[in-house]
């Protein structure tokens, strides 16, 4: 038996060393994003089933009895606090890395058995810390999390418009058609969606009067995103347009599915399934939110880019000494700048690990069941506020141009 154990022990071991050396060789951001997505697992199953283990720990809740709610709070802000802890080293050892030659290139890509190890160390470390401690960190990871939210408005923003321009560079009319429909299929989504939420979260009988105004603001931005967009003097495109108003649209389904479920006006407040979907679907939505953010980092059209980018570089080509002698293209392509700015690339982990603590967490409100996930009004004014803050950046582009005509918008 024990001969077994020893063999199994060693094939683990080199399934992991062999796992990390892929990652590392392959793609780093897959593995960080597979490590957050792991430890949104974590969080999920401390929030479950780990009151009953911190309960037992003298220095959780020693000053006074808690609530079970209190606990999974508990759990929660401490993996995340390790998560952050972790992203955030790496977003400090990476900050002014420009090519490829730099010691922490290699850091970034390799080491995955280090830096697993370390990783779950400070997670352990984070249950060893003492309330006050987590109380703070509580109250910081709001704001960065409504930081985390800005960000990914400022890329959904940067998508629409780089999507828009690269059908309207091909210069064919079947682009041009296919704007159309893109933009004409988002437009219906969105009314179509809003329309559904109005049979949801206005049932008759009672006032709804809050629901129905998050509702017909909606609906009246989608309007005025077309109208801007569409007016000679401005410089914009229905499709941009179309895309925002589909994801306010969206935006608004999340926070009014938020609201507590005793609240008359919340039509979900009778499904038992909408704890496990809002949670699945929030967890995915988050996993695939930071993949894409991480990956947009490096964008030659966002102000996210590290200085030396190459989509950032002069006229010349990145490899323009390929076709010289051997030795010259090998020294080119060993001094190329890095594609991504890696220390960006660690901080939204850090950010998105504060978020998801807030999203399992209902923004650190016990008030609610813990047997829902993200439910509370402060997670229905987030989401509001997220809703306008991204109608508000997007009208900014457009009338920006128009307000300061001398100066230069990218």
């Amino acid at each position: 038996m024990s001969c077994c154990l020893s063999c199994c022990a060693s094939l683990t071991c080199g399934l992991c060393t062999s796992t990390a050396s892929c990652i590392s060789q392959k793609s780093a951001r897959i593995g960080y994003c597979g490590l957050f997505g792991v430890s949104l697992v974590i969080s999920w199953i401390f929030r479950e089933v780990g009151t009953p283990l911190l309960e037992k720990f003298p220095w959780i809740g020693a000053s006074d009895t808690h609530t079970k709610e209190w606990y999974q709070v508990q759990a929660v802000l401490r993996v995340s606090l390790g998560n952050f802890l972790f992203f955030g080293i790496l977003a400090l050892i990476m900050i002014g890395v420009k090519d490829q030659n730099d010691r922490r290139d290699s850091w970034h890509h390799g080491g995955w058995i280090v830096k697993i190890v370390v990783w779950l160390l400070l997670v352990v470390l984070a249950f060893f810390l003492p309330d006050a401690i987590i109380l703070v960190y509580g109250f910081i990871a709001k704001f960065g999390a409504g930081l985390f939210l800005l960000i990914q408005v400022i890329i959904l923003l940067d998508f629409t418009h780089s999507w828009n321009d690269a059908w309207v560079e091909k210069d064919e009319q079947k682009w041009y058609i296919a704007l159309l429909a893109v933009s004409v299929g988002c437009y219906i989504a969105a009314f179509t969606v809003s329309g559904i939420l109005f049979i949801w979260f206005n049932p008759s009988g009672y006032d709804c009067s809050i629901n129905i105004f998050f509702l017909v603001m909606t609906m009246i931005l989608a309007f005025v995103f077309a109208i801007i967009a569409l007016h000679p003097q401005v410089n914009g495109s229905l499709l941009p347009a179309s895309v925002i108003s589909l994801y306010c649209a969206y935006v608004c389904y999340t926070g009014l599915s938020s609201e507590p479920r005793d609240y008359e006006c919340n039509g979900l407040n009778k499904s038992r399934a909408v704890s496990t979907s809002t949670l699945i679907l929030g967890m995915l939505t988050t996993v695939l939110s930071v993949l894409y953010s991480a990956l947009r980092a490096g964008s030659s059209k966002t102000f996210l880019s590290p200085p030396s980018s190459p989509k950032l570089g002069g006229n010349k080509p990145l490899l323009e000494e390929e076709v010289e002698e051997g030795n010259a293209k090998k020294e080119e392509k060993e001094a190329q700048p890095v594609s991504y700015s890696y220390s960006f690339f660690h901080l939204i982990f850090a950010l998105a690990s504060m978020y998801s603590a807030m999203l399992l967490s209902g923004w650190t409100s016990t008030s609610e069941t813990s047997e829902l996930i993200d439910v509370g009004w402060t997670s229905v004014w987030v989401r509001m506020g997220t809703e306008w803050v991204t109608a508000g950046l997007y009208i900014w582009t457009l009338t920006a141009p128009l307000l300061f005509p001398d100066r230069e918008f990218a």
